[in-house]
């Protein structure tokens, strides 16, 4: 806990915070984040002080979504990490190697890599007490894996949340949209890459509150306050009876369907010109020509 990267924890009386610490990338998404996100989830549930675990991001937004800067613009590069074990799916030389075009693609070396950060977010989900997950800014891509796998999500009303990868380059790693909101408004936003403000989020069911952002705070530790007055096994018995439901739908089947899917998506004709375009214009020029066609560049609410 003494050498965090990418978040921080502390606890306040019967609320362990976990805060995504990354700033200056808009929190994006390393590989270090869900292993350290699973690590901070699994102190709060051995710490007999704790009843409620809450999540948030430091800076202007939750979470940007993978750092793409650092992977679509550097895929090629396969600079050594020295906490990746050499030749494994996790060494940038290897997944370098497997994203040439014009190459023979090992699939389950992608599918090695990303469900390492599938079981990271999902500690959230199996976390034995709550979480509570805290949006303001952006949830976007990547981001909205941790803020689905929590259990409740408070939200700005002026928050952005969405999966507009699933335009090109991406598919929701966890698939947790359906079992959140339901086939039609699941397929509404992963047929466009549409995203949703927070007010329309809570309109749609996807947050179970939203608040004006001078309010999100309040709201956010109002909620937190009351899950914190009861007793641990309450919480667990709670979440394991409610959780029970969602696993009997098949969401693991879905996962590793889903987290194939992602690695395909940057094996397509589509995909690998994305790539080249954000190696050679940069990530986030590549980003705003995708967008720039379904006119919502940099908004925070979907067209109609």
């Amino acid at each position: 806990m003494d050498t965090l990267k990418t978040l921080t924890y502390h606890t306040t009386g019967r609320i362990a915070r976990i805060t995504l610490n990354r700033p200056a990338r808009g929190n994006g998404i390393t590989l270090d984040l869900p292993r350290e996100l699973a690590a901070c989830v699994e102190r709060a549930n051995l710490d007999p002080a704790i009843h409620v675990i809450a999540l948030s991001g430091n800076g202007s937004g939750f979470c940007g979504g993978y750092d793409l800067v650092e992977n679509a613009e550097g895929l090629l590069t396969g600079q050594e990490n020295p906490d990746c074990p050499q030749g494994s799916p996790l060494d940038p030389l290897v997944q370098m190697q497997n994203h040439i075009p014009n190459s023979a693609w090992d699939p389950m070396v992608d599918y090695a890599m990303m469900s390492r950060n599938v079981k990271g977010f999902m500690s959230l989900f199996h976390s034995d007490k709550p979480v509570v997950c805290k949006v303001h800014g952006f949830c976007v891509a990547g981001g909205t894996d941790m803020a689905l796998c929590s259990d409740l999500l408070v939200i700005a009303d002026n928050a952005k949340i969405g999966y507009p990868p699933a335009r090109v380059w991406g598919s929701p790693t966890t698939s947790l949209w359906f079992y959140r909101i339901g086939l039609e408004k699941a397929k509404r936003l992963l047929f466009t890459g549409d995203c949703l403000s927070g007010k329309e989020a809570k309109e749609w069911g996807l947050a179970i509150e939203s608040a004006p952002p001078e309010q999100l705070d309040e709201r956010f530790e109002s909620l937190l306050e009351r899950i914190a007055r009861m007793p641990i096994n309450q919480l667990v018995m709670m979440k394991l009876l409610l959780n029970q439901s969602v696993m009997a739908q098949g969401l693991h089947s879905t996962q590793v369907i889903g987290t194939m899917l992602d690695g395909m998506t940057r094996h397509t004709k589509e995909g690998y010109e994305f790539q080249q375009r954000s190696m050679q214009a940069g990530f986030r020029q590549a980003v705003k020509e995708r967008d720039e066609p379904f006119g919502d560049a940099g908004l925070s609410t979907f067209k109609g």
